[in-house]
């Protein structure tokens, strides 16, 4: 079975085409490399022992798009690509609109054209705004703090719309909270282009020397240390979450979000704290300004992924901190 993957070069990409190519799956990839390397797909075919087909086609060119279904028997769309970092989505707000709104639009039209129904979305926990309480199920209120989110609540709209339209589409949206590790071989992780916008790419960027101290945004929230908690998340675990959802929507129609997290909160300190204990290096830090559109705790209720998909997130903190150790002490420069 042809499964395509938009945007598979990428962080939680790249782990899922391992997953899936170690299921047995054939993977067909476009990416446009934008924020990832040719050097992550290699990877991915070195841990695997398998090939996979790769397209550097940019979701906005409708044209190549349109190529790579009709050169393919795709029966899947595991659809990634995008801008993702919402602070710099609140200083580029029409670069974040277009590209997310507008990618979604052609890669769904194009899945129309040649009858491909079947959707896994990488959506966000973003869409549920300032939550009221935690932990945050799938039925709470959405809403979203910056552009970024937006973009995932307007595509979520979107899919909602198109199924409504046509009763034949299988969706599942798929709510990540914080994706954090490395694949345990060191082999492919989180590279970020230029300053990391995530916790544990600048941890261990300040363990590796690097950079001189982290910079927590934030030390007044209303939690047990004043940092920011959130729902870390293995990607291992969240690329098995893919294909949990994958298995799901061959079998059935319609459209339904899952939580993907842990449902346990940690801060910015007990990131720090976990990882220094981890790995015994020291994490120099300097509290600074809240960000804005940030929250004070945001952690999932994963109940219904664990009863209707058959999954639950496996690895623990410690999993976490060391993999993408290995990673940065392997890939000390990135890919």
């Amino acid at each position: 079975m042809e499964i395509l993957v938009t945007g598979g070069a990428g962080y939680i990409g790249s782990h899922t085409c391992v997953e899936l190519l170690n299921s047995g799956y054939d993977v067909i990839v476009v990416d446009n490399f934008s924020n990832s390397k040719p050097e992550s797909l290699k990877r991915v075919q070195e841990i695997t022992g398998k090939h996979l087909k790769f397209y550097e086609v940019d979701i906005l060119d409708e044209v190549a798009l349109e190529k790579v279904f009709s050169e393919n028997n795709i029966e899947v769309v595991i659809h990634f690509a995008g801008f993702k970092a919402a602070n710099e989505s609140i200083q580029f707000p029409i670069l974040y609109y277009h590209n997310n709104i507008t990618g979604a639009l052609i890669i769904c039209e194009v899945m129309r054209k040649y009858n491909v129904k079947k959707l896994v979305f990488s959506s966000s926990a973003t869409v549920y705004g300032l939550a009221k309480s935690v932990p945050i199920s799938e039925d709470f209120p959405l809403s979203a703090t910056n552009p970024y989110g937006r973009t995932k609540l307007m595509i979520e709209t979107i899919l909602q719309d198109i199924y409504a339209s046509d009763k034949q589409w299988s969706v599942a949206i798929l709510r990540y909270f914080n994706p954090i590790g490395a694949h345990e071989s060191g082999r492919i992780g989180e590279d970020p282009s230029g300053v990391p916008n995530n916790l544990m790419p600048f941890i261990t960027q300040v363990a590796a020397g690097s950079r001189d101290r982290l910079t927590i945004f934030g030390g007044n929230y209303d939690t047990h240390d004043g940092t920011g908690v959130r729902d870390y998340i293995h990607v291992v675990d969240l690329a098995k979450g893919h294909l949990k959802a994958l298995e799901k929507i061959l079998k059935t129609r319609g459209i339904e979000p899952y939580n993907l997290g842990t449902g346990v909160g940690y801060s910015v300190l007990d990131v720090v704290e976990n990882f220094q204990n981890a790995t015994n290096k020291k994490i120099p830090y300097v509290i600074s300004e809240r960000r804005m559109g940030d929250i004070a705790k945001c952690y999932a209720d994963p109940i219904k992924a664990k009863t209707i998909l058959k999954w639950s997130a496996e690895k623990s903190i410690k999993d976490m901190c060391l993999d993408a150790w290995r990673f940065q002490v392997n890939n000390p420069k990135g890919y």
